[in-house]
């Protein structure tokens, strides 16, 4: 496609998807209960303010940017003196090279690519599901069970880890998890293994890092949801002689959903497109998406197919949002909240 037309439809895109979201929390709110607007609540300055500024927000940081990705991944790789000349047309080439690792063939495919791709969402995944599984029953001791000093405390010992940096903790866990580190030094003193294990390579390290980093996310987010659950209803439930798991499964968990959705869209998302973790907590052979984008764009320096492969990145990760958003049956707003 080369065209003053193709251009306008790309720059149309982001728009219309912006006018998508719109119209889906106008559909949304038409189902809440009636009640005072916006405005009436909060006064017209305060809601001028709040448009205009989320507005600006919105099309300087999240429209304009993407409109010159998705321009730039439609674009071939040219020297700059032949930028809007006859050779600077619309073209998949970029995506072609990232199914078939050539932008003229598609003889084979483009394995080690797509292997790093399908490899970083399904270890996401599994990892937005280890990290609720870690903070689902802190979270609900916190939120129903915890005395305000020991919900203070909590807090605290949460909190403090990440107070260094996402740089330093990667570092740290690179030197618990190597050869001569913390974790097989105790191994070998409790004779569990005869030599030490390579943890890096085999992307323990990374994986656990990983799952630490954004821990927090998915913490804060169930504790929110499960913070605003009456307790009258638990201990009827109780008193009624619900088991535990009756308990969770039937009333804590349907309660919580809104917060399970946010954490695991945050948690995964972030998962997905690290990049500081990988590259220092990956072993020799590790397989990561976010790195080869780096590399496309600072190794390659080939920007348009970087363009297009982090845009391959995002898709996904709004399909797993609409995915979890179908699975749990949320609003996008209710995972806002």
């Amino acid at each position: 496609m080369h065209s003053a037309l193709g251009q306008w439809v790309i720059y149309a895109l982001p728009p219309l998807v912006v006018a998508a979201f719109a119209l889906m929390a106008w559909a949304e709110r038409r189902k809440a209960p009636a009640g005072p607007g916006f405005i009436a609540r909060n006064g017209w300055p305060v809601a001028l303010f709040l448009v205009v500024a989320v507005g600006l927000w919105a099309i300087f940081m999240i429209v304009m940017p993407l409109m010159a990705m998705i321009d730039l991944s439609l674009r071939p790789k040219l020297p700059p003196t032949q930028w809007g000349g006859p050779k600077d047309f619309y073209t998949l080439e970029n995506y072609r090279y990232f199914l078939f690792g050539s932008t003229t063939s598609t003889d084979a495919w483009n394995a080690t690519h797509l292997k790093a791709f399908f490899l970083t969402i399904w270890v996401s995944i599994l990892i937005t599901i280890l990290d609720f599984a870690i903070c689902y029953p802190l979270a609900y001791y916190m939120a129903q069970v915890a005395k305000p000093a020991r919900l203070r405390l909590f807090m605290l010992l949460l909190i403090a880890p990440y107070w260094v940096n996402e740089i330093l903790r990667a570092f740290a866990f690179r030197i618990l998890f190597a050869s001569q580190g913390v974790i097989n030094k105790a191994l070998l003193a409790l004779g569990l293994v005869d030599a030490p294990v390579d943890f890096i390579a085999a992307d323990v390290a990374l994986y656990s890092g990983l799952a630490y980093a954004y821990l927090l996310m998915m913490m804060f987010a169930l504790y929110n949801a499960i913070e605003t659950l009456d307790r009258n209803l638990v201990e009827a439930a109780r008193d009624l002689g619900a088991p535990w798991w009756h308990i969770h499964a039937f009333i804590v968990v349907p309660h919580a959903k809104p917060g399970i959705g946010s954490g695991a869209t945050l948690v995964f998302m972030l998962t997905a497109g690290a990049i500081a973790a990988p590259l220092i907590l990956g072993g020799p052979k590790t397989l990561w998406f976010t790195p080869i984008v780096y590399d496309r764009f600072y190794q390659a320096f080939n920007w348009q197919q970087g363009a297009a492969y982090a845009l391959i990145l995002l898709v996904a990760c709004i399909v797993f949002v609409l995915g979890v958003l179908k699975v749990f049956r949320l609003g996008l707003g209710e995972i806002a909240r």
